[in-house]
């Protein structure tokens, strides 16, 4: 799953008849929505940053709410024993490139209809990635509620030192870059780190350079010119020892505080508060910048959290009422106060809480940003992936014969799962 991480989706069938009347009375409110108790599955190791928003909500509409934290790294097998025993939360807190999955096992609610009556929950209202991550074929299963998109964390203080006085803005100048950076003198001094275990960046660089990844008739074409050649360039920085050839694990302030022996890389929002809090830099010292452009675009990765309604859910009106107070601006604002998880809701960035130099990247950024392709098996995919990249990387081999070989992994992965 892609984020911090973390994200959740909403979404809910509106039956057709006396049900849908039924159904649109409840969520107006009334005695019998008042009395019941809606289960919120919440994908953290605590409670605290969401507990005060749904006491708000519980204030405001006397519906209780039970919230169950789970850690991430159980979150998505808690997911798939609720989705096989038909048995499980009312509200998900998801991950969005989870969507695809459990939409396929028919887990989540179609909340089409509930998205089209609802001016607030407009698809023009979020960022566009985020709503892609809610889609599948057309039909929507969820509502965007935090974002994050990958950008670049850089040391302005070293770069300044290697000559250049702002960020690199495209592939030659990250490279070149990278290389007088690694040329420091010093141990283990390098130019720009690539996570080794993150199953978007190779997808994101290789969009930047025109690759599509999957056609239209949803084949993958890894082993095409776009996403090898990026899997070349990448090579390099670890070949020319420009990036650590292996994970070093270094905490933050050993990577990029201190001597900066890797004061570059590429991560998401959150690294703003864990740089200020554990790095021990001024903020003068770094900063953060849109991705440096390849051939075609500087595309960056979209991801966060959804809210969706389980289908099995015996309180849709109530759950529905919780996936919009969640969304609504406000909420939005408080839970970004609580938790840094910054909101999907483009409006809320008008708030003077999100006007730092920093966060603002961020928002440029989400408007060149995409999700990766909503499939059911993305998952997978991205985990073979990562085995592919540390066959060029760390044993060296040649991209196109591990491409070519990875391509034929996904097809094969794709026929078998359709």
């Amino acid at each position: 799953m892609d984020m911090k991480k973390v994200a959740i989706g909403a979404g809910i069938v509106i039956v057709v008849g006396g049900g849908f009347i039924a159904l649109n009375q409840a969520t107006k409110g009334g005695d019998s929505a008042a009395s019941k108790t809606v289960s919120f599955w919440y994908g953290g190791d605590g409670d605290t940053d969401i507990k005060p928003i749904i006491q708000d909500f519980t204030k405001e509409t006397g519906i209780k709410v039970k919230i169950q934290s789970i850690p991430w790294s159980q979150y998505n097998d808690k997911l798939l024993t609720a989705a096989a025993s038909k048995s499980g939360p009312d509200l998900i807190d998801m991950g969005t490139t989870s969507v695809p999955n459990f939409v396929s096992s028919g887990s989540l609610m179609d909340i089409s209809s509930v998205i089209k009556q609802d001016k607030n929950l407009q698809p023009d209202n979020f960022f566009k990635g985020n709503v892609q991550t809610t889609q599948v074929k057309g039909r929507y299963y969820a509502v965007p509620w935090y974002t994050e998109t990958r950008v670049l964390f850089y040391r302005k203080d070293l770069l300044e030192q290697v000559g250049y006085n702002q960020p690199p803005k495209n592939w030659n100048e990250l490279y070149d870059a990278a290389e007088k950076l690694s040329k420091r003198s010093g141990k283990d001094m390098y130019g720009f780190s690539i996570n080794q275990g993150e199953p978007t960046f190779g997808f994101m660089m290789a969009r930047q350079n025109g690759a599509t990844l999957l056609n239209d008739k949803g084949q993958p074409e890894f082993n095409q010119q776009p996403m090898v050649e990026t899997m070349s360039y990448l090579q390099k920085f670890v070949k020319n020892g420009l990036s650590p050839k292996d994970d070093l694990k270094q905490n933050i302030g050993e990577s990029f505080g201190g001597n900066g022996s890797q004061p570059m890389f590429v991560s998401g929002p959150w690294m703003i508060k864990s740089i200020a809090q554990d790095a021990g830099l001024k903020d003068s010292q770094w900063g953060v910048a849109q991705l440096p452009a390849g051939k075609v675009n500087n595309m960056s990765s979209t991801g966060g959290g959804d809210l969706a309604v389980f289908k099995y859910t015996k309180h849709q009106a109530e759950a529905i009422k919780l996936m919009k107070f969640l969304s609504q601006r406000q909420n939005q604002l408080k839970y970004y106060k609580n938790s840094n998880s910054l909101p999907a809701l483009k409006d809320a960035w008008t708030d003077k809480s999100l006007q730092d130099e920093k966060v603002q990247v961020i928002r440029q950024q989400l408007n060149n940003s995409e999700p990766m392709p909503m499939i059911k098996q993305w998952d997978q995919i991205g985990q073979n992936y990562i085995k592919a990249w540390e066959k060029i990387a760390v044993e060296g081999a040649d991209p196109q014969a591990t491409m070519t070989t990875f391509n034929t992994q996904t097809e094969k992965n794709l026929a078998a799962t359709k």
